[in-house]
């Protein structure tokens, strides 16, 4: 589906025909190309997508063979979800915290000894001590299973961005060493590399729009930003490379064909109008001096 052309440069697609001169080579790719990996080894257990599926950001596209990490990760959650320790623990420091009150009121009364008040102190930090490390336990219970679950993600990958698979490197059953499986593309926006000769050095900022126009039978015009300009040129060709970014919502334009485009600063300078005669006004005579 062609993309409409926006006012702003309409008046492009008006210039003379001597003005095709300015329309500069250049080759639209894919935005960004990525090879995707397993962080680890071992034996893919399935492939979701081929070559040619369209995926989207976070989408599952590949995981590996993870019968131990997922048994880990159900035991580290069940151990994460125990509270009995805790439950323990708070039933023994209430005891020994109402025996040592009784403790104390009997002290008062001189009925007990200082080695049993001692005792019922004692008994009381060690329960209190007892708490904190049930807590502490379910706390490293809790991390463990953060871990098995990280652990578990790195056999899966997903996508990370939206795009299309260009390449599939492995199959259910094959062993991923190196681990490598997908070859994505994204192509929205697509990436439009340009070559400007120096003469438009300076002219062409970051931020404008231009018109590319795709080659046949592709074909059709449709506007791109500029996103780099470099600042280094290329002294044996006397070029310096342009580079914008052209919407492809609809994933209409394929990446890798040729094209040409068009920047408002290098269209030329407007056509004159009027002659040089009619700008400068009619010529009159000059009035008599007096000088014979």
């Amino acid at each position: 589906m062609r993309q409409a052309i926006p006012g702003l440069l309409v008046w492009l697609l008006a210039a003379p025909a001597g003005a095709s001169d300015a329309d500069l080579e250049c080759l639209i790719q894919p935005q960004q190309t990525v090879t995707l990996s397993f962080p680890v080894e071992g034996v893919v257990e399935e492939v979701l997508v081929d070559r040619g599926d369209l995926v989207k950001e976070g989408q599952e596209l590949a995981r590996l063979l993870a019968d131990v990490e997922r048994a880990s990760l159900e035991v580290a959650k069940a151990r994460a979800e125990l509270t009995a320790a805790i439950e323990g623990g708070r039933v023994q420091l209430e005891y020994t915290a109402r025996s040592l009150e009784r403790q104390a009121e009997l002290e008062k009364q001189e009925i007990v000894s200082e080695e049993l008040m001692d005792q019922a102190r004692r008994e009381k930090r060690l329960a209190e001590a007892g708490m904190i490390d049930a807590r502490e336990a379910k706390k490293v219970a809790s991390l463990e299973a953060r871990r098995a679950s990280a652990v578990l993600a790195m056999r899966t990958v997903r996508s990370p961005f939206d795009g299309v698979v260009v390449k599939r490197i492995l199959s259910q059953g094959e062993w991923a060493d190196p681990p490598q499986i997908l070859e994505l593309a994204q192509i929205d926006p697509l990436r439009v590399e340009v070559f400007a000769p120096l003469r438009l050095f300076g002219k062409i900022e970051v931020g404008e729009s231009a018109l590319v126009t795709v080659e046949e039978p592709v074909g059709g015009s449709h506007q791109a930003q500029v996103t780099v300009v470099d600042r280094v040129v290329d002294a044996a060709s006397g070029t310096f490379g342009v580079r914008l970014a052209l919407p492809n919502p609809e994933y209409a334009l394929p990446a890798g064909v040729r094209c040409r485009v068009r920047f408002a600063t290098s269209a030329g300078p407007p056509r004159r109008t009027t002659s040089p005669k009619a700008e400068l006004g009619e010529l009159k005579p000059l009035p008599p001096t007096g000088i014979h």
